[in-house]
Parts: C-alpha cells; structure tokens; sequence
C-alpha cells in the first residue's frame, strides 16, 4: 500500500460504537505511511476520548468549529485543504442524512462541505437503519455526487443483530483509501537532489559563488514530490520557497553539502543540481582583508579543489540511480558526455547558461539529457516546472530500467 505514503488523510470520527476501530484504522494508515488529522462529532467522543486519537496520530485532535485556537492556526478551511482524502469512519446514518442535505451544523460536515479532496464514508449502523429507504436514498444522493462508500459489512452487531451495517476492519479501509490513490511514478522512492549555488569564504565579509538561483533544482524537488518519492533538498543559499512536502536542508559551503547528503544517504536517486563551487581558498582569513600598498594592485589567492559530491555518492558501494547537471558555456555536449564517463553517472542534463534566456536566474530551460550508450533526448524550451516534471518522468522510467 505504498500509494498512502506521504498522503494526507483527514479522518472523521462519528457517534457509533464502531468508533472504537477507528483507533486501529489510525495506526494502519500511519504504517503505511499516511499522515493523519482526526476531527471527532460531539457523539464520536462519547464513544472514545480524544486524547487516545491524538496520542495515535501524533497530532492535535480537531472538535469544535468554531474553536479559536483551531480557527488562529489549521481552521476548517485550511483543514479542507490540507486533506488528500476525508474519511468519515464510522459514518453514521445521522451523519449520511446531513451531508445528503448539506448540512454544516459542525466541524465535520463543513470539513466535508469545504474540501475538494475525494470523500469516502464507511457506514456503522443498525441492520435495520441501514436498509431503511431513507438511509438507502440518502447513499444513492451521495454516491452521485461522487462521494465513495466502504462498505458496510455484513455480521454480528452490538444490538445483537446480525445483518448489513458492521464497519469494515481497519485493514480493509486502510486498502480501501489506499485504492483512492494512483500508483506514482515515484511512489516509495526516496530521492536525493541538491540545488542552488555553494558559498566559499575568503574572510567574514566576503565569498566566493556563482549565479545559481536554484529555481531548476528547486522546481525538480517539486515534481518529484508530486510523483510519490519521499524528497530530501539539500540547497545552497537560495532565497526560495520549500516546495511542498519535501524536507529540505539549507547548507551554504561545497564540504557542506557533502555532508548533508552523506547524512540523508542511502537513497534511491541521487539528482546532482547544485552548481557546486570546484574551488575555495585555501586559507580563510579571521578578520576582513585590508587594501596593502606594498603588495601593488592585486591581490592573490591559494585556491583548493573542493570535494567532488556527485562522483562521491556515485562511487558509494550503495550508489544510488545517479543523475548530473552540466551547465556549461561552450563545448555543451562534448563536456556533458565527459562528466557522464568520469563520474560513473547513470543520467546527465546538459544545458547552455550561455544562452540569456535559459541560463542562470531564467524562469524558463531547455536541457538535452544523455545516457550511457550516448544516446540524447532533448527538452524544448518551457518554464523550469514543465521541464522538471519532463524529466522527473524520464528519470523515473530510467530508474525502473535499470
């Protein structure tokens, strides 16, 4: 079920004796990798406290509508939309009937009422009720309005009934939501990338660096996160949003980066965007250098190679699917396909920062990828989101080769 992974899933908690699974269906969805929000009807906590789901989730338990810590802070709207699924398990037949006539008398049902996220009931009901032509209306009013249905099951109840109306098992609703999701190209992958420029010190005012904005590494973090990989951005100092649902880490020199990315290791990919200083000054000065007349016009720094962090991960014994960035001036794919050869890399993107308008600080790119047998697949010119998500696709195909 790793298509829950990384997914947000609101759980509405109503007033049945089934509440108590609803402890269990919070555990099976965090295993799988889900994170979850419980919001409980005034009738769903007399049948289990809020501190059990709270303690389960890891979160705060939302109740009240109009609650002014909850309104301050994650409200019913911004709630809505937080959520990649709402599911109200139990849903009970009271509950049915007011979100059939859009009823919003209480956080849930205006949660309900609010969000654009998918919704899914699993009714918990008497055997009587649930076949009552009222109960059965209001299913169909909420099926055609696309409103899904998990179950219920049939069995033993706690009247003492046996018939329709039991709420399916925690296992059972945990795949059920799981079904809601597509599989992505991504999905249980854990995907390294780093992005912007590195900073080198020569004295406490002043550095070394390079005109990386860190949009293209940046907008690749984005994508890749929209295809189910589990992200780790490693950046450099970039003035830049974090991307939804990735964890970044802001570095600011080459060594670093290294080892942020030693730290984040193992992974499945590795996507090399930095554009990573390959020298620093041997000595960084204590104090702000001073103009020195008897030293003439200039002034000479002993410059060091820094570490190479691409060949680096990429010679690791658990290297992951590795994947370089050549930004280069002249000479495009001749100095790509050399990098391609001598860092042992599966994948490089080539592109000219020569070139105004896809260069350095540009919203937009055009990039020709080369793989191993030498073979090219060019980008045409778009913004840098499109043109992530074009390559995130062809990584993600490569990798699953390989």
């Amino acid at each position: 079920m790793q298509r829950l992974y990384r997914k947000r899933i609101v759980l509405g908690v109503g007033g049945g004796i089934a509440a108590y699974k609803s402890a269990e269906l919070v555990r099976r969805l965090r295993d799988q990798g889900a994170e979850v929000r419980v919001v409980m009807t005034s009738g769903g906590r007399e049948f289990i406290t809020p501190l059990t789901l709270q303690a389960l989730s890891g979160h705060p338990v939302h109740l009240d509508l109009l609650d002014p810590a909850a309104e301050a802070a994650m409200g019913h709207i911004e709630l809505a939309r937080w959520a990649d699924l709402v599911l109200v398990a139990p849903a009970t037949a009271d509950l049915m009937a007011r979100l059939a006539q859009g009823v919003a008398n209480d956080l849930l049902t205006t949660l309900v009422l609010a969000t654009n996220a998918p919704v899914a009931l699993a009714p918990a009901m008497n055997q009587a009720m649930w076949a009552d032509p009222a109960t059965q209306a209001n299913r169909a009013l909420l099926q055609q309005r696309g409103i899904r249905m998990f179950g219920p099951a049939s069995g033993s109840q706690a009247c003492g009934d046996v018939g329709l109306g039991r709420m399916l098992e925690a296992d059972d609703l945990a795949q059920a939501a799981a079904d809601c999701f597509e599989r992505n190209l991504l999905t249980g992958t854990h995907l390294l990338i780093t992005a912007g420029p590195t900073q080198e010190n020569i004295d406490p005012v002043r550095y070394i660096t390079n005109h990386s904005s860190g949009k293209m590494g940046f907008a690749l973090a984005e994508a890749a996160a929209e295809a189910g990989a589990r992200v780790t951005l490693v950046a450099g100092p970039v003035f830049l949003p974090t991307p939804d649902r990735v964890q970044r880490i802001d570095v600011v020199s080459a060594r670093d980066m290294l080892a942020a990315c030693e730290a984040a290791m193992p992974c499945d990919l590795f996507i090399a965007a930095a554009a990573v200083a390959d020298y620093r000054p041997e000595v960084v000065a204590p104090h702000k250098l001073k103009k020195d007349p008897t030293k003439g016009d200039g002034l000479l720094l002993q410059m060091v190679r820094n570490p190479d962090i691409l060949a680096t991960l990429a010679g690791r014994p658990d290297r992951p699917f590795s994947v370089g960035f050549a930004a280069e001036t002249e000479n495009l794919l001749d100095y790509a396909t050399r990098k391609l050869r001598d860092k042992n890399l599966d994948l490089i993107v080539a592109n000219d920062v020569a070139n105004p308008s896809i260069g350095f600080n540009s919203e937009e790119n055009a990039v020709t990828v080369i793989d191993r047998q030498q073979d090219e697949t060019r980008f045409s010119q778009a913004s840098k989101g499109h043109i992530a998500r074009q390559l995130i696709a062809f990584i993600a195909d490569r990798y699953h080769q390989a």
